[in-house]
């Protein structure tokens, strides 16, 4: 069994490829900046964030982070 861990955010690279902005993605969510920088560091996302946020960026859930596996 393979176990997965976020091991970093990538919300910074997806914005920067998106050419959107934090004030235009908390303006198109309604997620409030604070939580967005939050998330632009190691803090992990509840799954309605991420879907709502994957959604805007056009990109899958799993984009959102660089993932570690470790098997076990």
């Amino acid at each position: 069994m393979t176990n997965y861990k976020a091991k970093r955010s990538n919300l910074k690279v997806l914005l920067s490829k998106s050419g959107m902005t934090l004030d235009s993605l908390e303006r198109n969510t309604n997620i409030p900046r604070s939580q967005l920088d939050d998330y632009l560091s190691k803090k992990v996302m509840n799954l309605n964030c991420a879907m709502t946020i994957s959604k805007e960026l056009n990109c899958q859930i799993e984009d959102l982070y660089v993932w570690a596996s470790e098997v076990k």
